[in-house]
């Protein structure tokens, strides 16, 4: 039988390390896993416990709603509210998703089909690119520069500290989205964004915002905004929504994930909110394709969002310092790299004298001799070549270890 569909996709690069990092446990290795961002901090108590009261009761054992529970959909508005200071109508303008991911995905059969055309970044998080291509369309890949990072200051010398990226990256990204507009035939339906950005950690301000926003209102363009890393910004910064911008109820919806802000990530809550009718266009899909999340999720969801206000900052703060230990032990065995603003991930270039090696050779090297795990940054499109992604999801003490294994598995650093 002909698969058609996926005929098309490449071999799923991260398989390469996973299997390695796989082979590696099985002969005794202890591999300091720092490829694969998923989240190792614990649910909050209040989640579980609110979960376990809910699941105990049989009328939550039913179908639920495909767009969210209205309880759970006014939470997130009220997050919406104090986080962002935006207005949203839950009713009209927030839908529940099983993850971001799947969100993204099908928001794409909703807005693209063949010959329609969609601008991405590049490099970019895979389902960005991806779920444009399944649904038929072509893309436009729009370089973030430099592997992401064109714009931004030059770490600090070896051994020193490492130097705090500025947010420098959303001018040159804009004037290259512009272009690619300008250049594109047909011209473009949507322009997917995401910042704080996966992988390079690329971070923008409002001010940025509204000059997308201004730019999509003016050329019938839909902006779909990727917020995963909300709440994960350092160093003062806190990321700003896309619908912050006047205007952007007009031409824009946004993605709001718990994975990363709450530490829920197997429990699949997220939500797409702003302009109305692509809300309504989602949910007509969903009706066809699901019953909604668990009842008790949303449920637990609900009493997570509006009784945790504070367990983002205490989120980000943890990762703040395991970036901190990163960035501060690389630098000092002469991997030069800089302190990024936003995420969960510390994007690094490879040192000059294995950067011969492409990402996946050296990805490969680093858990065969280090017993360190990372992403090959090839695995992000061929923008992330020449660079290779550490998530921050390891202790410090752990870190530690990794930063000492790499020192010994590459002799040439400075």
């Amino acid at each position: 039988m002909e698969f058609r569909r996926i005929q098309g996709l490449p071999p799923y690069v991260f398989t390469i390390i996973n299997d390695l990092k796989i082979k590696a446990r099985r002969a005794g290795a202890d591999i300091v896993d720092l490829g694969f961002g998923n989240p190792d901090l614990p649910s909050p108590d209040m989640a579980v416990d609110k979960l376990a009261e809910a699941v105990r009761n049989p009328r939550n054992h039913r179908y639920s709603s495909s767009r969210g529970l209205p309880r759970l959909r006014e939470a997130a508005a009220d997050l919406y509210r104090r986080r962002f200071g935006v207005e949203l109508d839950p009713d009209t303008e927030v839908i529940n998703t099983i993850g971001a991911k799947e969100g993204f995905s099908h928001l794409m059969w909703v807005l693209l089909q063949p010959g329609d055309t969609c601008l991405v970044p590049a490099p970019s998080y895979p389902i960005h690119i991806y779920g444009p291509l399944f649904a038929g369309a072509d893309i436009r890949e729009v370089p973030l520069g430099r592997g992401g990072g064109e714009g931004l200051s030059p770490a600090s010398p070896a051994g020193g500290r490492p130097r705090e990226a500025p947010l420098g990256a959303g001018e040159e990204f804009f004037d290259r989205l512009h272009s690619a507009w300008e250049h594109s035939f047909p011209k473009p339906r949507v322009a997917v964004m995401s910042f704080p950005h996966n992988p390079t950690t690329a971070c923008v301000d409002l001010d940025f915002m509204q000059k997308v926003v201004d730019f999509a209102r003016d050329r019938d363009l839909l902006v779909v905004h990727d917020n995963a890393y909300a709440d994960l910004g350092f160093d003062g910064h806190r990321p700003p929504s896309i619908l912050q911008a006047a205007g952007a109820r007009e031409c824009a919806v946004e993605f709001y994930s718990m994975t990363k802000s709450f530490s829920m990530a197997g429990w699949r809550v997220a939500f797409m909110l702003g302009r109305s009718d692509v809300v309504a266009a989602l949910a007509k899909l969903k009706s066809y394709l699901d019953y909604g999340s668990f009842q008790p999720i949303q449920i637990a969801a609900t009493v997570t969002l509006r009784d945790l206000p504070d367990y983002p900052a205490e989120a980000a703060a943890v990762y703040e310092s395991r970036r901190n230990a990163l960035c501060d032990g690389l630098n000092r065995i002469g991997w030069e790299v800089e302190r990024p603003r936003g995420t969960m991930f510390v994007w690094a270039p490879i040192p000059e004298p294995y950067a011969r090696l492409g990402s996946i050779e050296f990805a490969s090297r680093l858990v065969t001799e280090a017993q360190v795990a990372v992403s090959p940054g090839v695995g992000f499109g061929s923008g992330g070549e020449g660079h290779v992604r550490f998530a921050l999801i390891e202790n410090e003490h752990r870190i530690g270890q990794a930063v000492r294994s790499l020192r010994r598995a590459l002799p040439d650093l400075a």
